[in-house]
């Protein structure tokens, strides 16, 4: 799997605000028609104004690079550009292994990947 992870900066919160509005379509297309996307999602920084945060969750690179192929992604960068990203650092990571944050029963766990 890879996970990407991105912060795009704005100008303002309204452009922020109304990037996260106008992208709301081309974010469901992209979970929902593209192969290997278990994830996509670009959200308001509750705590930083002028920020989205993304998070994408990819199958394997090869899901990833069709990914930028798509014409989901072209009405991505479209739309970003019109509502005035001013910035955007990204970051792709390869995961080998996952497994659950809490025990069975909730619990916090005190170690992970143990095995």
């Amino acid at each position: 799997m890879i996970i990407v992870v991105a912060a795009l900066s704005f100008e303002s919160q309204a452009d922020r605000d109304h990037a996260v509005e106008i992208t709301r379509e081309v974010q469901l297309a992209t979970r929902e028609e593209e192969p290997g996307c278990h994830a996509y999602c670009f959200a308001a920084d509750p705590a930083v104004p002028t920020r989205i945060q993304v998070y994408e969750l990819w199958e394997d690179s090869d899901a990833l690079a069709a990914h930028f192929e798509h014409p989901t992604y072209q009405q991505m960068v479209t739309l970003l550009h019109s509502a005035k990203i001013v910035e955007s650092v990204n970051q792709a990571y390869l995961t080998e292994r996952s497994e659950s944050v809490y025990g069975p029963n909730g619990e916090k766990k005190k170690a992970f990947f143990a095995d």
